[in-house]
């Protein structure tokens, strides 16, 4: 692996205590069921603090055991965006970035949860000056791991060559981190799931949105939101180990307007709700 792994936990526990974590499961939580949504939510464009009402309403409804959240901006006069919906959630969370900790602006990636956490982990992804990276966080969900990783690919339309190697260390990464149990992905890959350069990727997991909608393949879908000029085109998603978490719905959310009309963000989410495969 090109990158280097680096280890997050110590920081993460000094934001968000593990107890608060596990106070938040609701006690109706059902077990058998486990559930995935991602969202970039386009770090401070436009109306943050309206966008951010609309994105806490839409993931207190889902109730998601966890978040995959990019483009995630801190800066003076703005407070951590993750950590700001983690807190309004009661979630733990991780963030990580190529900006030092400590510099005057900070801008990557995240992943929230409700669940106790174990281990955390993050790396750069090559090329290094496309400022990319990647985050693991090692769950106890109600006595089941999970291993969760969040990543934000190389934007540009003729980037899938960088894209194809920013999926190999990716890989590697999962490799070196993964434990026994299942194993989830979410983000923004800045291309469709279908694409040449995630080959190696859909060899070994499962595009979850596609295998739930597999009869419905030519119905056109977006997570680009058409409202801010985006051509439509599905590039955010959420893939799965095959083995022990079965996909059973997966779909688009934040897609309309919320209150005052306001949109959360330039893209979609998506979220897919699994069972688990005893």
């Amino acid at each position: 692996m090109r990158g280097r792994v680096r280890r997050l936990l110590p920081a993460l526990v000094a934001l968000c205590p593990l107890a608060a974590v596990e106070a938040a499961a609701p006690p109706n939580a059902a077990a058998s069921e486990f559930v995935a949504a991602t969202l970039n939510i386009w770090h401070d464009q436009q109306d943050w603090s309206a966008r951010m009402a609309v994105i806490l309403d839409a993931l207190r409804t889902l109730n998601p055991d966890v978040v995959f959240l990019q483009e995630v901006l801190e800066k003076e006069g703005l407070p951590n965006q993750a950590a700001a919906l983690a807190e309004s959630l009661g979630c733990a969370f991780v963030f990580t970035s190529v900006d030092p900790s400590g510099a005057p602006k900070r801008y990557g990636n995240a992943i929230l949860t409700r669940h106790r956490l174990v281990e955390t982990h993050e790396i750069k992804l090559e090329p290094l000056d496309d400022y990319r990276v990647a985050a693991h966080v090692r769950l106890n969900a109600d006595g089941r791991t999970v291993d969760a990783y969040v990543t934000h690919l190389h934007h540009t339309k003729e980037g899938a060559d960088i894209r194809a190697r920013q999926i190999l260390d990716l890989l590697a990464f999962i490799d070196s981190t993964r434990a026994p149990g299942a194993m989830v992905l979410g983000g923004d890959f800045n291309t469709t799931p279908d694409a040449p350069e995630l080959e190696f990727l859909r060899k070994r997991l499962v595009d979850t949105f596609a295998a739930v909608h597999s009869a419905s393949a030519d119905e056109p879908v977006t997570t680009l939101n058409p409202a801010k000029g985006h051509s439509p085109c599905r590039i955010d998603a959420i893939f799965a180990g095959p083995d022990l978490l079965r996909a059973i719905a997966s779909e688009v959310f934040l897609d309309a307007p919320g209150a005052g009309m306001i949109w959360a963000s330039d893209h979609f989410g998506v979220w897919t709700r699994f069972r688990w495969v005893e």
